[in-house]
Protein backbone atom coordinates (compact mmCIF):
# COMPACT_ATOMS: atom_id res chain seq x y z
CA UNK A 1 0.00 0.00 0.00
CA UNK A 2 1.67 2.97 -1.11
CA UNK A 3 1.10 6.13 1.28
CA UNK A 4 0.81 9.27 -0.76
CA UNK A 5 1.54 11.33 2.29
CA UNK A 6 4.96 9.71 3.19
CA UNK A 7 7.60 11.24 3.18
CA UNK A 8 8.94 9.20 0.49
CA UNK A 9 6.03 10.04 -2.16
CA UNK A 10 6.29 13.80 -1.09
CA UNK A 11 10.23 13.57 -1.76
CA UNK A 12 9.77 11.66 -4.66
CA UNK A 13 6.98 13.70 -5.80
CA UNK A 14 9.07 16.80 -5.81
CA UNK A 15 12.25 16.60 -8.28
CA UNK A 16 13.44 19.93 -7.51
CA UNK A 17 13.66 19.55 -3.97
CA UNK A 18 15.20 17.04 -0.73
CA UNK A 19 11.65 16.80 1.07
CA UNK A 20 11.79 15.40 4.73
CA UNK A 21 10.82 15.80 8.24
CA UNK A 22 12.50 17.35 11.10
CA UNK A 23 12.64 16.44 14.55
CA UNK A 24 9.33 18.58 15.36
CA UNK A 25 7.91 16.62 12.63
CA UNK A 26 7.88 19.66 10.21
CA UNK A 27 8.05 19.33 6.48
CA UNK A 28 11.35 20.72 4.92
CA UNK A 29 12.21 21.43 1.30
CA UNK A 30 16.29 21.42 0.99
CA UNK A 31 16.28 23.05 -2.80
CA UNK A 32 19.59 23.28 -5.15
CA UNK A 33 20.36 26.65 -4.06
CA UNK A 34 20.36 25.40 -0.98
CA UNK A 35 23.78 23.24 -2.06
CA UNK A 36 27.09 24.39 -3.26
CA UNK A 37 26.51 23.21 -6.76
CA UNK A 38 24.00 20.65 -9.05
CA UNK A 39 26.13 17.75 -8.74
CA UNK A 40 25.75 17.85 -5.03
CA UNK A 41 22.17 18.13 -5.28
CA UNK A 42 21.58 15.60 -7.40
CA UNK A 43 24.04 12.87 -5.33
CA UNK A 44 21.53 13.90 -2.05
CA UNK A 45 18.89 13.65 -4.23
CA UNK A 46 19.27 10.28 -5.27
CA UNK A 47 20.42 9.28 -2.30
CA UNK A 48 17.18 10.33 -0.60
CA UNK A 49 15.16 8.67 -3.02
CA UNK A 50 16.85 5.56 -2.11
CA UNK A 51 16.93 5.56 1.40
CA UNK A 52 13.45 6.81 1.82
CA UNK A 53 12.01 3.65 -0.51
CA UNK A 54 14.44 1.10 1.52
CA UNK A 55 12.52 2.80 4.44
CA UNK A 56 8.97 2.20 3.00
CA UNK A 57 9.53 -0.93 1.66
CA UNK A 58 10.49 -2.39 4.88
CA UNK A 59 7.60 -0.17 6.80
CA UNK A 60 5.19 -1.90 4.17
CA UNK A 61 6.71 -5.44 5.24
CA UNK A 62 6.73 -4.93 9.30
CA UNK A 63 2.95 -3.62 8.27
CA UNK A 64 1.89 -6.95 6.52
CA UNK A 65 3.85 -9.05 9.33
CA UNK A 66 2.62 -7.36 12.33
CA UNK A 67 -0.87 -7.27 13.78
CA UNK A 68 -2.17 -4.19 15.60
CA UNK A 69 -3.40 -5.63 19.23
CA UNK A 70 -6.85 -4.04 18.94
CA UNK A 71 -7.35 -6.96 16.39
CA UNK A 72 -6.73 -9.57 18.92
CA UNK A 73 -8.94 -11.38 21.18
CA UNK A 74 -8.94 -11.64 24.98
CA UNK A 75 -8.42 -15.13 24.37
CA UNK A 76 -4.81 -14.33 22.92
CA UNK A 77 -3.91 -13.02 26.04
CA UNK A 78 -5.01 -15.25 28.35
CA UNK A 79 -2.01 -17.52 29.06
CA UNK A 80 -3.11 -20.04 31.70
CA UNK A 81 -1.14 -19.83 35.14
CA UNK A 82 1.28 -23.25 35.36
CA UNK A 83 -1.01 -25.08 38.16
CA UNK A 84 -3.86 -24.92 35.51
CA UNK A 85 -1.69 -26.40 32.73
CA UNK A 86 -0.46 -29.13 35.00
CA UNK A 87 -3.98 -30.33 35.95
CA UNK A 88 -5.06 -29.95 32.24
CA UNK A 89 -2.16 -32.76 31.51
CA UNK A 90 -2.55 -34.68 34.35
CA UNK A 91 -6.31 -34.72 33.29
CA UNK A 92 -5.22 -35.74 29.86
CA UNK A 93 -2.68 -38.77 31.04
CA UNK A 94 -5.31 -40.33 33.45
CA UNK A 95 -8.06 -40.21 30.46
CA UNK A 96 -5.36 -42.06 28.99
CA UNK A 97 -4.94 -44.25 31.58
CA UNK A 98 -8.82 -44.76 31.65
CA UNK A 99 -9.22 -45.53 28.11
CA UNK A 100 -6.09 -48.16 28.18
CA UNK A 101 -7.40 -49.94 31.06
CA UNK A 102 -10.95 -50.02 29.44
CA UNK A 103 -9.44 -51.17 25.95
CA UNK A 104 -7.47 -54.30 27.98
CA UNK A 105 -10.75 -55.17 29.80
CA UNK A 106 -12.46 -55.15 26.57
CA UNK A 107 -9.60 -57.48 24.98
CA UNK A 108 -10.34 -59.74 27.82
CA UNK A 109 -13.90 -60.18 27.23
CA UNK A 110 -13.27 -61.00 23.15
CA UNK A 111 -11.74 -63.47 21.55
CA UNK A 112 -8.79 -62.68 19.48
CA UNK A 113 -10.75 -62.46 16.35
CA UNK A 114 -13.37 -60.32 17.99
CA UNK A 115 -11.06 -57.59 18.97
CA UNK A 116 -9.36 -57.20 16.13
CA UNK A 117 -12.00 -56.71 13.69
CA UNK A 118 -14.30 -54.79 16.54
CA UNK A 119 -10.60 -52.45 15.92
CA UNK A 120 -10.17 -52.64 12.56
CA UNK A 121 -14.07 -51.48 12.03
CA UNK A 122 -13.95 -48.90 14.98
CA UNK A 123 -10.48 -47.31 15.65
CA UNK A 124 -9.35 -48.22 11.51
CA UNK A 125 -12.88 -47.16 10.59
CA UNK A 126 -12.58 -50.01 7.88
CA UNK A 127 -16.09 -51.17 6.81
CA UNK A 128 -16.82 -54.75 6.87
CA UNK A 129 -16.37 -55.32 3.34
CA UNK A 130 -12.99 -54.49 3.48
CA UNK A 131 -11.92 -56.40 7.10
CA UNK A 132 -13.76 -59.33 4.63
CA UNK A 133 -11.34 -58.74 1.52
CA UNK A 134 -8.07 -58.64 4.13
CA UNK A 135 -9.10 -62.24 5.92
CA UNK A 136 -10.82 -63.58 2.79
CA UNK A 137 -13.91 -63.75 4.69
CA UNK A 138 -17.61 -63.44 3.59
CA UNK A 139 -19.59 -60.03 4.56
CA UNK A 140 -21.55 -61.77 6.93
CA UNK A 141 -19.21 -63.82 9.24
CA UNK A 142 -17.68 -60.49 9.69
CA UNK A 143 -20.71 -58.83 10.50
CA UNK A 144 -21.54 -61.66 12.78
CA UNK A 145 -18.49 -61.06 14.29
CA UNK A 146 -18.42 -57.59 15.10
CA UNK A 147 -22.02 -57.63 16.34
CA UNK A 148 -21.32 -60.81 18.87
CA UNK A 149 -18.10 -58.61 20.45
CA UNK A 150 -20.68 -55.78 20.77
CA UNK A 151 -22.99 -57.66 22.35
CA UNK A 152 -20.62 -59.00 24.77
CA UNK A 153 -18.97 -55.71 25.28
CA UNK A 154 -22.79 -54.80 26.21
CA UNK A 155 -23.04 -57.38 28.72
CA UNK A 156 -20.08 -56.42 30.77
CA UNK A 157 -20.32 -52.87 30.19
CA UNK A 158 -23.66 -51.92 30.69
Amino acid sequence: MFNRKSIYALNKKDPDAIVYMDANEVIVRLTREDFASEEEFLKWKSWSDGNYRTEDDQDVVEGKHNTSIDDLSEAAFSIPAIDVVMDRKHEKAERRRVASAMVSQIRDKLTETQFRRLWMYYVDGMTVDEIGRIEGIRHQNISKSIGSAMKKIKKFFP
